[in-house]
């Protein structure tokens, strides 16, 4: 059976650049081709129909993966009183105020994600300089300013990812990890397809997603026949 899956992969390893394949079949052809040492994340790129630069074609949100990512994700939470206690209970790695304020400052964040309560924010506002180059400002808009801590912490813990269009229309985020069942890959894929899908803005005219792809970390692209992604 191993020769057979070693062949298998050896074929699966030969993309045909000029071919578009179903999303089912270019994940399985994505995960046979991570052959790196360490376990490949499966990535999706979308590239859209939009220019983000106008405000009303702004690709931007969260979405769950049903399987999570595979990836450990530290949670830092701006809270004080019970909400600080309620989001340690959650299993938020950092948690403060004026002290956690204070180590951001200084460059040391050792948080992925970054939560905080509504009255933190004349607090947090002051730290943009240095949490939004790293795309850690938190926003109403995506659920990471809010009084449900225990529910943000579960969210961002559980697989939740973030997706925002770059300049040339793309979106982009890991869906789970080569060792990961080629099922729930598809499963995570479809997820994240869909949140795109309902995030059309209204700017947006013409054909919105343009080209799909998926591959491995270490690996190469392979094209998705858009079409494959309606239902």
């Amino acid at each position: 059976m191993a020769k057979l899956t070693k062949r298998m992969k050896a074929l699966a390893a030969t993309v045909a650049p000029e071919k578009a394949y179903p999303l089912a079949e270019a994940i399985t052809l994505a995960k046979a081709n991570a052959k790196a040492k360490f376990d490949e994340t499966i990535e999706i790129s979308m590239n859209l129909g939009i220019d983000p630069r106008h405000a009303d074609q702004m690709v931007r949100g969260m979405v769950g993966l049903p399987n999570g990512t595979g990836k450990t994700v530290r949670v830092g939470v701006f809270a004080r009183g019970p909400k600080a206690e309620e989001a340690k209970a959650a299993g938020a790695d950092v948690v403060g105020a004026d002290d956690l304020a204070a180590l951001v400052q200084e460059g040391k964040i050792d948080f992925d994600r970054c939560i905080a309560t509504p009255d933190m924010m004349a607090l947090v506002g002051r730290l943009g300089k240095v949490l939004g180059p790293r795309g850690l400002m938190p926003n109403p808009k995506l659920g990471t300013v809010t009084m449900d801590v225990k529910g943000a912490v579960a969210a961002a813990k559980g697989g939740q990812v973030e997706f925002r269009a770059e300049k040339a229309g793309i979106v982009h985020a890991g869906i789970g990890k080569a060792s990961f069942g080629a099922d729930k890959l598809l499963e995570n894929a479809k997820a994240f397809v869909e949140a795109i899908q309902k995030s059309r803005p209204t700017g947006a005219k013409g054909t919105y997603v343009k080209k799909v792809a998926v591959s491995s970390t270490m690996g190469a692209g392979v094209t998705v026949d858009v079409s494959s992604l309606q239902g």
